[in-house]
């Protein structure tokens, strides 16, 4: 039995552990830590998992994943580091923090594997993007594909594409929901109520979404199928491009992959 330790039982924390036990792990097998009593009894009491503190979780679990914010992981890893024994494996899936960061602080040799998650993890449609520090083996790479495939896919790219696909993937749900609710705005404008509006926006982008996953189009194949010659589509499209909105698109994703590289350096005063 593999015993997981989640140190931070936020909303990705708390999604994990719930994909976790979806998908057949035991609460026994599971441990948490978390900093307010009223939450962590909330959980205990909601899913049967233990509530401990992280000399505990790093003493007890053989897979310790780390799911607190990047500004809080220094005093982390300050109670992480004279507990921890050797071969445990540490998944980070802190936004920005570089595996060199937890070899650096933790006992030598301790194998690492840096994850960047997001938020649609809290419906189990997580992209997960892993990528192995200098200790970690292809068995432990493996162990983390399948903790991680209980709440979506995962992916396996270089560490030095990491603060790249922080932009894309770890931030692309917010880019879609800027663009649904403007979306949902001009429905308003056009005299459509909100809720119906809502309504008809949302299914299409889920709708939208399912036929670029499941039948493989190309999206300017599948954009082309819905664009007539003179038609509706193509007069909107010409406004998006008169506006510049795939440029601004690019720039907001590489101004995203900057300050991901940014949150790494903050830690970076060493090395």
């Amino acid at each position: 039995m593999t015993t997981i330790a989640v140190l931070g039982a936020g909303k990705i924390g708390e999604s994990l552990l719930t994909g976790l036990l979806k998908a057949g792990r035991a609460p026994a097998e599971l441990l948490f830590t978390e900093r307010f009593a009223t939450r962590a009894a909330e959980l205990t009491k909601t899913y049967g998992i233990t509530h401990v503190d992280v000399a505990a979780a790093v003493q007890r679990a053989d897979v310790i994943v780390v799911a607190v914010k990047p500004q809080d992981i220094e005093p982390l890893l300050d109670e992480m580091a004279p507990n921890l024994p050797s071969g445990k494996l540490v998944v980070s899936l802190c936004a920005g923090l570089p595996t060199k960061l937890f070899e650096r602080r933790l006992p030598e040799g301790t194998a690492v594997v840096r994850v960047m998650p997001n938020t649609p993890m809290l419906v189990g449609e997580a992209m997960s993007a892993i990528s192995g520090g200098a200790h970690a083996s292809d068995a432990d790479l493996e162990l983390v594909e399948e903790l991680l495939g209980s709440v979506g896919k995962v992916a396996r790219v270089p560490e030095s594409q990491q603060d790249a696909v922080t932009a894309l993937s770890g931030s692309g749900p917010a880019y879609f929901f800027y663009l649904v609710e403007a979306m949902i705005d001009a429905g308003i404008l056009l005299g459509i109520p909100r809720a119906t509006a809502a309504d008809l926006i949302v299914q299409s982008a889920v709708g939208a979404a399912a036929m670029l996953r499941e039948g493989g189009g190309h999206p300017v194949m599948l954009r082309e199928a819905v664009t007539s010659p003179a038609g509706t589509t193509i007069a909107g499209i010409r406004e998006l491009e008169k506006h510049g909105v795939r440029a601004a698109l690019i720039d907001a994703i590489e101004a995203a992959r900057d300050r991901s590289v940014e949150l790494g350096a903050a830690h970076d005063d060493h090395d």
